[in-house]
């Protein structure tokens, strides 16, 4: 019986590989570039990161947003990789990277940013164009204030850094930061359900149906880890923190004057369009676009941002 069960079994599993190999694209070498999940210790926490492309090109970071991780970017990496070197980490407390107890470990942006800075040098690289989403904003914008000889260039995308950006949605956010108490935070445990989850990636967009629910569920499962709550609730206090940086950060955008792509979802009710246009005041070598999307901008307009990157990254490395 158990002869005959393996056999039927290794049967189904040769003529499934068959049927693959038939597919198109599988069955031959992959002509798109490997993506590496690798990770590193930085200052004692081990530090999750996809890598790709040749480390000898010029290097692009992707630093995701609230609620995901570098799973936003799983698309993009293979695009740019074909001819840029591309990491993408996982922030602690968030994707595949080390989660401490939040009554142990302090949750911030600062402390982000320094271990981004970090993994940087860990893996060699001098300077880099940096992808800015949502929370990869405040992270890279303070990477950039203490080394803004690094950054190549900005791409933006529903990353603030003006107060015009912080329209209703932050109100509950912004009393949190006022008086810190027990009764605020838990106020904010509802952004941490899956129905908030599910309407942070299908808020504003023009076709719901093309979301693909993977992010609800990769999402929601890092967000129901025990503890992760708190970790949530540290970071939401310590995002008042960047409020207060946004005048030093405009007056390094007009001193060093990066070049900037800024692709924009429009509909986004997180992060509105009034917290794009005051970008133009500050930068002169901004590219500026503003799509008919939400706040996830990659699950609709991956393709144009991806086309819309290579040719700016290419003009910027020329």
């Amino acid at each position: 019986m158990k002869h005959h069960l393996t056999h039927a079994l290794n049967a189904v599993f040769v003529a499934g590989a068959i049927a693959v190999s038939a597919l198109p694209g599988m069955g031959h070498a992959n002509t798109m570039p490997e993506v590496s999940f690798d990770a590193a210790q930085i200052e004692g926490l081990n530090i999750a990161y996809r890598e790709a492309g040749d480390p000898a090109n010029p290097t692009v970071l992707l630093l995701h947003g609230f609620p995901t991780s570098s799973h936003m970017f799983r698309e993009l990496i293979p695009v740019l990789a074909e001819q840029y070197h591309v990491i993408a980490p996982d922030y602690p407390g968030f994707g595949a990277s080390d989660m401490p107890d939040a009554a142990e470990y302090e949750y911030s942006f600062a402390n982000t940013a320094e271990l981004m800075t970090a993994l940087l040098d860990e893996k060699g690289v001098e300077d880099y164009a940096v992808y800015l989403m949502d929370y990869g904003a405040p992270v890279g914008y303070r990477m950039f204030a203490e080394h803004p000889e690094r950054v190549t260039g900005f791409i933006i995308q529903n990353g603030n850094a003006y107060a015009e950006g912080l329209r209703e949605f932050w109100d509950p956010m912004k009393a949190y930061w006022a008086d810190p108490s027990a009764e605020n935070g838990d106020a904010l445990r509802g952004f941490l359900t899956l129905d908030a989850t599910k309407w942070q990636f299908t808020h504003g967009v023009q076709d719901p149906s093309t979301i693909s629910p993977d992010n609800f569920w990769h999402v929601q499962y890092l967000l129901d880890r025990p503890g992760n709550q708190e970790v949530q609730l540290e970071m939401f206090l310590d995002y008042g923190t960047n409020v207060g940086e946004y005048p030093k950060w405009q007056a390094l955008f007009r001193e060093h004057q990066p070049p900037a792509l800024l692709v924009w979802g429009a509909n986004d009710y997180i992060f509105p369009a009034e917290g794009a246009h005051p970008y133009k005041r500050d930068l002169t070598d901004l590219e500026f676009h503003l799509l008919d999307t939400g706040h996830f901008a990659l699950e609709e307009y991956g393709d144009e941002i991806a086309g819309r990157m290579l040719t700016f990254l290419d003009r910027i490395n020329d």
